[in-house]
């Protein structure tokens, strides 16, 4: 399987630009905006005034660029567009149809269907379903209709106000603007600090104030299999016989969250460093600044002499770096977790790693492409299944099996519509959790809420690493038979 060239490491990061809801408001409205009026660019007092009305609108995209409109609190954002049409009642219904035309082109053929179809294969008549997913949708992505639909009508309408009062030389009501951006704010302000109110906790202290360090290891190698996107209801109606057996004969975690904002670069980061993004930095899928600021899993079994390895996505490297072994995401999504398994087997014999991550990603990519709520998600959960068994049993004659432990379990759920994660809708928040292993306690379900955050530290003590340095996780001691007698959970 070839790896993430340079070339779709930075088209990956161009293409957040576009996917991560934030960055694409202001990025819609600016490139909407040129398109409607590229003749006023062709004359010099046109442009000017188009440039200058632009820095009237920044600090209400400034402000939707940092307040989240999740979930149902998105419907809140019809009420600044409702007081703009009432006090300013001036309105381009030309523009404003043309940006909706735009958008679902956009999100609609040129995402859902174009992109997705030269990526990884999906149907050319892809649009006959996604536009019922783009309308659902409730992430944090550009693909959530009722998100970002009142967001830029509303500043392409301001925008377009005050480009018209400036070309016919009108004054501008400033006043009556910072009056209205201040109202924005405050309203967004209330409405976050009294309805914002489902993220979920996070453990306070650090694991190494909780358990004790191990002095020495329990398993030789760990491996983690990450089924990127499963949603944990559907996982239990998909037909996956090894996996049932694994977690049947294994612990299983029936209450395992993840972490908020619920975007993949986002979990993997708070996963294998045991902390939260507010302290490793990485808060969304577009990773501004390269690198998590702390300590990862990695680091703690360098310490030790001990090697981990992460076989992943290519922007899983913006958060990891060179502890990230890339593959490509371009590739058909009906082979691509098939070459993923097969390159981790190469992994194992080659590198022999103490620690292996895998990120199997069909699962994912067919929740976003074709929806959740549809067979073809459930058959890529059967086709995961199959890959671990064969996967499993290549470690078995190996003999890579003797003292291992095996993690099964997702990063994140997804939602309704394009199989949306983000804001932690229904089916995002819990997510499949189980392990297997000689040392691990067999048919044991655990009902307690647990966090992701708490695999990082369990992988340190599995392995006889000290905890990464900021991990607040707890240890899983109530998977693992053979305690250490110094843990103190």
């Amino acid at each position: 399987m070839k790896s993430a060239s340079k070339f779709e490491k930075v088209a990956a990061r161009c293409w957040n630009l576009l996917n991560e809801g934030k960055p694409f408001t202001p990025i819609f409205v600016i490139g909407t905006m040129l398109l409607f009026h590229v003749g006023a660019l062709t004359e010099w007092y046109s442009a000017a005034a188009l440039f200058q009305s632009f820095l009237y609108v920044i600090p209400l995209l400034v402000i939707y660029y940092l307040f989240d409109f999740p979930l149902f609190l998105r419907n809140y954002l019809w009420v600044p567009f409702v007081v703009f049409l009432i006090i300013w009642n001036d309105t381009n219904l030309g523009l404003l149809f043309f940006s909706i035309g735009l958008y679902f082109f956009f999100t609609v053929f040129f995402w859902g269907t174009l992109y997705y179809h030269l990526r990884i294969g999906t149907s050319w008549l892809n649009f006959t379903r996604f536009w019922k997913l783009v309308m659902k949708n409730s992430d944090s992505t550009s693909g959530n209709a009722q998100e970002q639909l009142p967001k830029f009508l509303l500043v392409l309408s301001l925008w377009e106000s005050i480009f018209t009062k400036i070309a016919f030389g009108t004054s501008v009501e400033f006043l009556s603007i910072v009056i209205f951006y201040i109202f924005i704010f405050v309203f967004a302000l209330i409405l976050h600090r009294n309805l914002f109110d489902w993220k979920p906790n996070m453990y306070s202290g650090y694991t190494r104030e909780h358990f004790a360090e191990p002095d020495k290891s329990i398993s030789d190698k760990v491996i983690v299999i990450v089924i990127d996107g499963m949603r944990k209801e559907r996982f239990y109606e998909a037909n996956t016989p090894f996996l049932d057996y694994l977690k049947d004969n294994g612990t299983e975690y029936l209450n395992m969250e993840t972490v908020y904002p619920a975007r993949t670069v986002v979990c993997f980061s708070s996963m294998f460093t045991g902390t939260y993004p507010m302290e490793h930095g990485i808060h969304s899928n577009m990773v501004w600044k390269l690198g998590i600021k702390v300590e990862s899993v990695f680091d703690s079994l360098r310490k030790v002499g001990k090697k981990g390895r992460l076989f992943g996505c290519a922007h899983l490297v913006d958060s990891m770096g060179s502890d990230v072994e890339t593959f490509t995401a371009v590739m058909h999504n009906d082979k691509v977790d098939s070459a993923i398994m097969e390159r981790a087997k190469k992994i194992m014999k080659e590198q022999d790693p103490d620690l292996l991550i895998v990120q199997m990603i069909a699962t994912d990519q067919t929740g976003h492409s074709r929806g959740v709520l549809y067979d073809e998600y459930l058959q890529k959960i059967h086709e995961a299944d199959g890959l671990i068994k064969d996967f499993v049993e290549w470690m078995t004659e190996e003999g890579k099996m003797h003292n291992t432990t095996l993690f099964i379990c997702a990063d994140h759920g997804q939602a309704d519509g394009i199989g949306g994660h983000g804001h932690l809708d229904e089916g995002e928040r819990f997510v499949p959790f189980f392990v297997h292993g000689p040392k691990i306690a067999k048919g044991k379900k655990v009902e307690g809420k647990h966090s992701l955050v708490s695999l990082a530290p369990t992988l340190a003590y599995l392995l006889g690493a000290p905890f990464p340095s900021h991990s607040r996780g707890k240890v899983l001691l109530d998977s693992i038979e053979q305690k250490d007698e110094k843990a103190n959970g």
